[in-house]
């Protein structure tokens, strides 16, 4: 059986099926599991179309990923060749960027436009993932986080590729409602399965 051909949850491969170009999605996950099971999800729904993938991670996750769609028939390798799936460290990446602890927009648009120039080498459509605004967050950056989730939001519109972000709901402390709902806020769609 072919990756393409895997199903592991249908509501879930709706969601994502769904996603249009200057889609901006974000998940709160209480655990690994959940978190990572939604990734995979996202990432198949975009292999199922042909998008390339972009994944802006943390080293575990990318791992931890990796090993989700290999299990699954996925070539993570095979796919990194042809350019249809790149993976980069999320702190280095978020390094490019950063002055003084807030992000660059100019900056921030010339690399994540590099990285998506590449993946439309081969593949029209692309799918990106990040995790730098929930490692922001984690380090106390709040207010910088929401301002790279509007950068990202109109860079979606402006190059016309779908977003997901996902936070540790563990990352608000407690009654961090207010902080959930200023993330939501910064998205257009909701990711609850």
């Amino acid at each position: 059986m072919t990756y393409a051909e895997t199903r592991r949850n249908p509501a879930a491969d709706a969601f994502w099926a769904g996603l249009t170009a200057r889609d901006h999605c974000v998940q709160i996950y209480d655990n690994d599991p959940a978190f990572l099971a939604a990734l995979e999800g996202f990432v198949a729904g975009g292999i199922r179309q042909g998008d390339s993938i972009v994944l802006i991670a943390t080293p575990a996750h990318l791992s931890a990923l990796s090993a989700r769609l290999q299990r699954n028939g996925f070539d993570v390798a095979a796919a990194t060749r042809r350019g249809q799936y790149i993976a980069l460290d999320a702190a280095q990446t978020l390094e490019r960027f950063m002055v003084d602890g807030w992000p660059d927009q100019a900056r921030f648009n010339a690399v994540i436009e590099e990285v998506l120039g590449r993946a439309r080498t081969h593949h029209h459509q692309v799918r990106a993932f990040g995790e730098m605004v929930a490692l922001m967050w984690a380090d106390g950056l709040c207010e910088a986080a929401v301002q790279l989730e509007h950068f990202w939001t109109r860079l979606c519109a402006a190059q016309q590729f779908s977003l997901f972000c996902a936070y540790p709901r563990s990352g608000f402390g407690n009654g961090g409602e207010s902080g959930i709902d200023q993330v939501c806020a910064a998205h257009s769609k909701l990711y609850t399965m």
